[in-house]
C-alpha cells in the first residue's frame, strides 16, 4: 500500500486513531487500556481505515468517515485480541499476543473494552447518517462472529467444502472489510446505491485478501505469525480442503497420516505442503484470489470515482492484497 493516496490517509487514519485512544491513557482504568495500546502499537497494514477514508474522499467529505476510520480499527483489533486466544496463537506481528504477554482473563476484558471504544468512537459520525452506520456496524459485528463460530464448527467437521470455507471466511473476515468502504462512503454521504456498490468492492477485496493470507500461511513470507500455523492448528483453509477433495491413495493416506497432534510440527508442515503442491490447491486458490480481485475491479470501474488519484490508489489496494508478501 504505498501509493501516495494511500500512505496519505493511512498516516491520516494513525493520527485519528492516536487522538482518539489518547483520550484512554495506557495508565488508567487500573490498566484495562494498556494491552489496547500494546496491541495497536504493533503496527499493522491499517487497510479497514485507509478504505474507509478512501470511501470517505471519493465521496467528497473524507472528515465525515474519520470516525468510521477509527471504529474499523478498533473492531479489527478486539476481533484480533479475541481471535488469538482461541487459536491459542503464540505471535501477532513478530510480538507476544496480548494473552501471552499478560494472560487470557486481561486478553478477553481489554478486547471487550476495545469493542466499546469502537462504538463509542463511530457514534461522532454526522448524526444524520449514524442510524444506518449502527445498523451496519452491528449486522457486521454479528457476522464476524457467526463467521468465528463456523470456523470453529468446522474443527474436525466431515464434508466441508470449499464453498463453505469461503462463505465462512467472507463473514470472519471479508463484511468488515466491505463495511469499512460502505461505511465510508455513507459517512461521506454517498447514495445507498453507490454505498452498496462500496460494499461489494470491499467485500470481494476482503475475499481475495483471506486467500493470500492462507497461501502466505503455507508458502510463506514474513508475516509475523507462526509458519504453517492453520496446517499445525489442523484448520480447514481453502488449500485443505481441495487437497483433501483431490488426493487420492498414498497422497490420501499421508494427509490423514499427519491429522490431529504432533511430535514433529516441521515435518508435518513439509509433508502437508507437498500434498498442497501435488494436488494443485495452491495453484486453485491462487486462481479463486484473481477472480475475487476482478470483480472488486469491476466494481471500482462502476464507481467511476472523479479523483483518478484515487482511483489509481484503489486499484493498487486491490492488487496489494493479492501480491502483498506479508
Amino acid at each position: 500500500m504505498d501509493h501516495p493516496a494511500t500512505a496519505r490517509l493511512r498516516a491520516a487514519s494513525e493520527r485519528a486513531l492516536a487522538a482518539f485512544c489518547a483520550r484512554y491513557p495506557a495508565d488508567a482504568a487500573y490498566g484495562l487500556y494498556t494491552p489496547v495500546h500494546y496491541l495497536l502499537e504493533l503496527g499493522g497494514k491499517r487497510m479497514r481505515p485507509v478504505l474507509a477514508l478512501l470511501a470517505g474522499e471519493a465521496e467528497g467529505n473524507r472528515q465525515a468517515a474519520e470516525p468510521v476510520a477509527v471504529a474499523v480499527e478498533l473492531f479489527h483489533n478486539f476481533t484480533l485480541m479475541h481471535d488469538d486466544i482461541m487459536d491459542e496463537a503464540p505471535l501477532r506481528r513478530g510480538r507476544p499476543t496480548v494473552h501471552a504477554r499478560w494472560d487470557t482473563s486481561a486478553a478477553i476484558l481489554s478486547g471487550d473494552a476495545m469493542y466499546t471504544l469502537a462504538v463509542t468512537a463511530l457514534a461522532e459520525a454526522p448524526a444524520d447518517r449514524l442510524p444506518g452506520l449502527l445498523a451496519r456496524f452491528n449486522q457486521t459485528a454479528l457476522e464476524v462472529c457467526v463467521g468465528q463460530q463456523a470456523d470453529l464448527a468446522f474443527a474436525g467437521k466431515k464434508g466441508v467444502t470449499v464453498e463453505d470455507y469461503c462463505e465462512m471466511i467472507r463473514l470472519k473476515t471479508s463484511v468488515l472489510v466491505a463495511a469499512s468502504c460502505a461505511m465510508g462512503a455513507e459517512a461521506a454521504g454517498a447514495s445507498p446505491e453507490r454505498v452498496r456498490r462500496w460494499y461489494r468492492f470491499g467485500e470481494r477485496v476482503g475475499l481475495a485478501f483471506q486467500l493470500q493470507d492462507d497461501l502466505l500461511d503455507a508458502f510463506g513470507a514474513a508475516t509475523g505469525k507462526q509458519v504453517g500455523g492453520d496446517i499445525l492448528a489442523d484448520k480447514q483453509t481453502f488449500l485443505m480442503l481441495h487437497a483433501q477433495t483431490e488426493a487420492e491413495g498414498p497422497l490420501r493416506a499421508e494427509l490423514e497420516r499427519w491429522a490431529g497432534p504432533t511430535d514433529a510440527p516441521q515435518a508435518k508442515v513439509e509433508a502437508v505442503i507437498a500434498a498442497f503442491r501435488a494436488t494443485g490447491a495452491d495453484t486453485a486458490a491462487a486462481a479463486r484470489m484473481e477472480q475475487y480481485a476482478a470483480e472488486a475491479a469491476a466494481e471500482l470501474e462502476a464507481l467511476e470515482i472523479a479523483d483518478p488519484e484515487l482511483a489509481d490508489a484503489l486499484r493498487g489496494l486491490t492488487r496489494h492484497a493479492i501480491e502483498r508478501t506479508a
